[in-house]
């Protein structure tokens, strides 16, 4: 019988998750290019993995360890391209580089320090990722409104894995030198299987934005502050280019572009709505896109499916759960109690909308 290591079972699913994310028509758009990158990269270390482990081909260590640098560096760049207003620069990305160059130069010319170098790559990247973190979900302007949340916690999951990762390679280290590095291959082997198939499904995630079945009302990553005037006065405008474009209908809505379309910077809209209506700026779009489904279901005959579309949602999941969130029921009831005439009654619970 023909012996698969379990590596080449996860590439294999990595790849079909790549290959998925290319059949979207949206996979050129400049904040989704590095994370279908990333995936391609975390599916080839998968085989080296298999390669090396599976069949005990020393040869591919080098190539391993080149491409832990790169996966550690990619992962910023990716999460780092849906915190700016614009595509990556080349200013932004050249920097990355230095750490799989380094990791390089080190194995040709000296391999003692690398595992230590390594290890700090990992520790370096995972704490900035944390950083990128501290805006919470609204800080990622680039991702669809509707997967920030989403987005977020796959941001949270790989600067997790990263440190991990240079955890794992700690206790390795400590293992080769107390008893010769007897579970040092176990270790790497399970431990990079798991992390990769992880990564893969965060970074899926995180490109496409899709929400998941079950999602936690979302909140600000900081306790809402004192409103001042300006706060007012952005939350207003926000208010009347909602009410007079109808930009909440726009299914591909990001923060990003709510911004521009205010000439603001995103992280001076995310406060105003984050300090004027105590919720995030995805709570704040949905809504609208409640309101308008609402409003749609009570005076026409078009099917909740049709209705979801016009409102803004692409998900059927993410409609369900935010409706019933903001009105206490679901689009079949809601309709059947207002067209019965039982809007009235206690079990019909009346929107509660925070923008007015």
């Amino acid at each position: 019988m023909i012996f698969v290591p379990l590596p080449f079972v996860v590439a294999l699913l990595l790849f079909i998750v790549q290959t998925r994310l290319l059949r979207q028509e949206d996979w050129r758009a400049p904040e989704k290019r590095p994370f279908l990158l990333l995936i391609g990269i975390y599916a080839l270390q998968s085989v080296l993995i298999g390669i090396r482990w599976g069949y005990d081909v020393l040869a591919m260590m080098p190539a391993q360890v080149i491409l832990a640098a790169m996966i550690a560096a990619l992962a910023w760049v990716s999460f780092r391209s849906l915190t700016l207003e614009g595509p990556l620069s080349f200013a932004h990305l050249w920097p990355h580089a230095l750490p799989t160059v380094l990791i390089a130069a080190l194995l040709v010319f000296w391999r003692e320090p690398m595992g230590v170098a390594l290890t700090l790559i990992f520790l370096g990247y995972g704490a900035a990722l944390l950083w990128l973190a501290r805006h919470g979900p609204d800080g990622l302007i680039a991702s669809r409104l509707d997967g920030a949340l989403l987005s977020y916690r796959s941001l949270l999951i790989t600067a997790a894995a990263l440190i991990a990762g240079a955890v794992a390679d700690i206790y390795i280290s400590l293992d080769f030198d107390r008893t010769g590095g007897t579970h040092g291959g176990a270790i790497v082997a399970l431990g990079n299987v798991i992390t990769l198939l992880v990564l893969g499904g965060a970074a899926s995630i995180a490109s496409s934005g899709q929400p998941a079945e079950e999602q936690r009302l979302e909140t600000s990553s900081t306790p809402p502050l004192m409103a001042t005037e300006e706060d007012s006065t952005v939350a207003a405008s926000l208010d009347a280019l909602m009410q007079s474009r109808e930009i909440y209908r726009d299914p591909e809505l990001n923060l990003n572009r709510i911004a521009r379309k205010m000439s603001l910077p995103a992280r001076r809209v995310s406060i105003a709505v984050n300090r004027i209506h105590g919720v995030s700026v995805s709570q704040y779009v949905n809504e609208f896109r409640i309101r308008s489904a609402c409003d749609q279901l009570i005076k026409t005959d078009e099917p909740v499916t049709r209705v979801m579309f016009d409102s803004g949602f692409i998900s059927k999941s993410n409609f369900n759960r935010e409706f019933l969130r903001v009105t206490g029921t679901s689009p079949t009831d809601f309709r059947r109690r207002r067209i019965g005439g039982m809007a009235d009654t206690a079990d019909a619970k009346a929107p509660a909308f925070v923008s007015r």
